[in-house]
Formats: C-alpha cells, structure tokens, sequence
C-alpha cells in the first residue's frame, strides 16, 4: 500500500492523464507533490483549476537530474508520467524525445534508487506493441518501435526495468492503452473530431480511420495507476491496463456525431496521415493481469466515457482553450 505518510510525487501531473491521476490521490486522502513542466508564464496546464490544501506544485523539468532528486525527496510513492507523446511531433523532433523519455525516465529511476522510494510506477504505452501481430495483446506481445515516439517509450521501458534488475529498484510499469476523456489533447482522434464538430463544422477533417483501438476512459486508466501503487509484489512487472475491446476509428466518429445530433461527413487531411509503415493498424489489449493481480476492473463503457467527454468539450470554456481549425501535432 502506499505510505500516506509521505508524499506522492506525480510527474507530468499538469498533463491530461497526470492531473486525473492528481485529482484521484487528492480525493483519496493522499498527499500529493505535482511536477508541472517549467515554462515562463508560470502555468500549471491542468492543475490550473485543481485547488487542494493537500497538493503541492512544483515546476521544473525531468531532463535535469539534480532537479529530479530534489523533487523525489522524501516522497514514498512516484508516478512517472511525464514525457513527450505526440507521435507525429516525434518525426520532425526525435531528438526532444530521446531526452525527455529515455532520458527523462533515467533520472527518475536513478533518483528512486539513490533515495529509497518504496515505488516507482513508470508510465509506458500500448504504442510499443505496434501493429497487433495477434489479439489481444499480452504483456509478452513483441515490440515494435513504428515511430520515433514509440522507439523511445520502448527504451524507457527498458532503462526502468534494468534497474529493477540490476539495483532491485521498487520499479512497476503500466501500460495504458489508448487513453481519452477531458482535458486530453486535440493532437488525439477523440478530442479533435469533438472539438469540430462542438465548433459548427460539418466536414470533419481527420487522418486514417481504418485502424482500431482500445479505448480507456481517463478515470478507469487512473484507477489502474493506483491499484498498480497499491498491489504488493508487483515489482519488476510490465502490465497492461486495457479493456479488451476494440473499435475503429471511423465507427469512432460515427458513434461521436449520433450522441451529438451531427449530420457530419469526413475528409482526409494528409497532413494527419502517418507514413505507412509507421501506422499502428490495430490494438486490442488483454488485461488479464491486472485484472488478476488487483480489484481494478473497467468501469466506464465507451459510449458513457464520449458522453462525458462530449459534455466536457461542449462547455464553452473549456472548447475555447482548444484552436479546433488548427491541426495540433
């Protein structure tokens, strides 16, 4: 169980999934340290609108490793959120990459190490399966580095898990597939045919809508976080956290545009196309160790989560942090 008499540390807590995550300890009773990504304006994403006497934020970067040291000290539990994810900005930036996933995630395995941390849960992703080579997908399922993004969360896998192998650091990695719900990225197929459609278009533009995907609501993937915190003897383990379902994304679209009354048709922008071989053309995961490990279980069908995240969207204060004419890499 997590020590709530320490801290948490949450990095990447002012991201979409990280401040869910956030959200979730605080409602929980957990003491949480949030790290939001330096910038000048002093902004704190999502944690903007999250006011807790429980949560402390701190700003900074996981590229520095003095930085990382200083934030995990004195904390018992980590989530290691943190990093770059969209997968078309990692063709024309590989290099940001390599350093704050690889790197980023060296840091703060090494500080985990250094200082004694019960936990680290490393956050890695259902994009280093690649193309399902059989469904669903278990944790055993070969990895295939399709883009540049996906190479580096492969690599950061395997830095957190060589620490556990050589230094017994307490490291535990979960593997979300395709998260979605509030506060998630427009760079994602959710949120943009949303924002769209939510803006008055009617002509949808979007990118390849053949593949499927495995689709969590924001809140069951956080609840995985934690009972993957929570579990004892999980260490050294790589875990899936899916529903073992799939859909595609055009039947994706269709399901958004009936719960939002829309008569609306779609166009491919090329500017939205990976390049071929990089495409993951299906994933499905198969969650039968977490479910076997621990109490979590997907609680939020698909067609509830769009209804809540269609609600989010819709509120015009959240779609107009959103630049929905603008495609967002």
């Amino acid at each position: 169980m997590i020590n709530r008499e320490k801290p948490v540390l949450v990095t990447g807590a002012d991201g979409f999934i990280g401040s869910h995550l956030t959200q979730l300890l605080l409602d929980r009773g957990y003491t949480v340290r949030a790290l939001a990504q330096y910038n000048s304006f002093n902004n704190w994403g999502w944690l903007e609108d999250i006011k807790h006497p429980a949560l402390e934020v701190v700003c900074g970067d996981v590229r520095d490793p003095n930085f990382c040291r200083e934030i995990t000290r004195g904390c018992g539990t980590v989530f290691h959120l943190a990093a770059l994810i969209a997968i078309p900005f990692s063709y024309v930036a590989p290099d940001s990459y390599v350093d704050t996933n690889i790197k980023g995630t060296l840091n703060m395995v090494q500080a985990a190490r250094d200082l004694g941390v019960d936990r680290i849960i490393v956050t890695s992703t259902s994009e280093v399966y690649g193309t399902a080579q059989y469904v669903p997908i278990p944790e055993t399922h070969p990895r295939q580095p399709q883009s540049p993004y996906s190479a580096t969360k492969i690599g950061a896998d395997a830095i957190a898990l060589s620490f556990y192998n050589a230094f017994e650091t307490p490291v535990v990695v979960a593997r979300p597939f395709n998260t979605y719900g509030p506060r998630q990225s427009a760079r994602a197929i959710i949120p943009t045919i949303i924002s769209q459609i939510a803006s008055g278009v009617t002509e949808i533009a979007v990118g390849d809508l053949t593949p499927t995907r495995d689709f969590n609501y924001v809140t069951d993937t956080a609840r995985g976080f934690l009972a993957l915190a929570q579990t004892p003897g999980i260490e050294g383990r790589e875990i899936n956290i899916a529903t073992g379902t799939e859909i595609s994304m055009e039947e994706t679209l269709h399901t958004i545009a009936r719960l939002m009354g829309r008569d609306v048709r779609y166009v491919t922008d090329p500017e939205r196309l990976r390049p071929s071989k990089s495409e993951v053309r299906r994933l499905c995961g198969d969650n039968s160790v977490i479910t076997s490990l621990t109490d979590w279980r997907p609680q939020v069908s698909l067609e509830d989560g769009l209804k809540m995240t269609i609600d989010w969207f819709c509120n015009p204060e959240n779609l107009a942090k959103y630049k929905a004419g603008i495609y967002n890499r």
